[in-house]
């Protein structure tokens, strides 16, 4: 196992009702700008238990984030901030909501001329505007990460960023707000958290027991509680397993003293970039292939996948790993989820090498848990995927 630093001050508070506890969290003495998206929160009720909660507070709004938090969009956010001399932000939303709040708590303490530039040079945020979370559907795990992706459609990039900064200082997850997300929401969720775990898992054995069965745990429920969630979004146990298990897939747990590859991430977001294509289902796309192309990298960790995760026990290790590769895609499509391009798109010949100058572009030369996925083979993994 490697040597590892664990941070995550996140507060969680997990269950039914507990909204409420809102305005005990958010400080009184400063003006708060709530943040959310298109106004799912108005019908499904979690907006009137948020101004419920903070009748008390000074509380300005600002809505319309997209699914894909555009630089546009909270550049305006950012001038509210400043022009309201905003003391606090609450995110009431799912992971675009949440990430486009890290990107506020950076820029509005960021002294540069350029808050893009947060995200072009990979700034690490140290100190951020301090913001809390109400989540309204599981998925990235930004309610507990300090992580967050940002996009800018004009230019056809999606950047990541982070830092210790960035950490919500509470989150607030209610799983009874499953019910009210439509099913192809749920199946992207369950195919984000899922690949999370694989990002941080599929890598090859590093001598880190618990790890691995943390994340085999977490792999095995969302296989288990899928159908119920997708099925019945109302059922309370399978709803509050599928919300923590996308907590724990990215809140930092299972990444500690092992490998992590990310690939798959960095070369599908690309997909989301310049098609408009769900971020999980670009996902979907791209890890059978990438994993068939790192094949001999992986095998062994794949092997293990197939025994523990899918009960495969006969045959060697290359079979087993090839089998398990086909099992994943299958999960996928269990979701309802299409796993090639040209499931979405006519028009991806000549794709790949875009997406090769892009990462080249963004300084993604390296990729994976050996640092050899060039943007040439990354390209080769976007056309097998064609």
């Amino acid at each position: 196992m490697r040597n590892f630093e664990l941070y995550v001050p996140t507060k969680m508070i997990f269950g039914k009702g507990e909204i409420k506890k809102l305005s005990n969290e958010v400080p009184k003495d400063k003006k708060v700008l709530l943040l959310y998206g298109g106004g799912s929160i108005k019908k499904n009720g979690i907006y009137d238990q948020v101004k419920t909660a903070l009748k008390e507070h000074t509380v300005i709004e600002f809505s319309g984030i997209e699914a894909n938090p555009e630089f546009t969009t909270l550049l305006k956010a950012l001038e509210v901030i400043k022009n309201e001399n905003i003391g606090y932000m609450l995110a009431v939303g799912g992971g675009s909501v949440i990430d486009g709040t890290k990107f506020l708590s950076s820029a509005a303490l960021y002294e540069g001329n350029d808050p893009w530039d947060i995200l072009a040079n990979r700034i690490r945020t140290v100190k951020g505007l301090p913001f809390g979370t109400v989540l309204t559907l599981p998925a990235t795990g930004s309610e507990m990460n300090s992580g967050a992706v940002v996009s800018r459609s004009e230019t056809n990039e999606k950047m990541v960023m982070g830092g210790p900064g960035l950490f919500p200082e509470f989150s607030i997850c209610d799983p009874t707000v499953v019910h009210s997300i439509p099913k192809r929401q749920l199946a992207n969720g369950i195919a984000d958290a899922y690949t999370h775990v694989l990002e941080q898992y599929m890598t090859y054995p590093a001598d880190a027991y618990l790890q691995d069965r943390f994340s085999e745990g977490i792999l095995q429920t969302l296989i288990e509680i899928a159908p119920s969630v997708i099925k019945d979004p109302s059922d309370y146990k399978a709803a509050s397993n599928f919300m923590w298990c996308c907590t724990m897939a990215l809140n930092g747990y299972i990444q500690k003293g092992v490998p992590t590859d990310w690939s798959v991430h960095m070369i599908a977001h690309e997909l989301t970039a310049f098609y408009g294509i769900d971020h999980a289902r670009t996902l979907a796309v791209i890890l059978p292939s990438a994993y068939t192309k790192k094949f001999e990298h992986k095998k062994e960790k794949l092997a293990q996948y197939a025994e523990r995760i899918f009960n495969i026990t006969e045959g060697t290790i290359e079979e087993k790993a090839k089998e398990a590769i086909k099992r994943t895609e299958g999960f996928y499509q269990s979701l309802g989820i299409d796993t090639r391009l040209r499931d979405y798109t006519d028009d991806y010949e000549g794709f790949s090498k875009k997406v090769a100058k892009n990462l080249t572009d963004h300084g993604m030369t390296a990729l994976g848990e050996h640092q050899d996925i060039t943007p040439e083979v990354a390209a080769e993994i976007v056309e097998m995927s064609y």
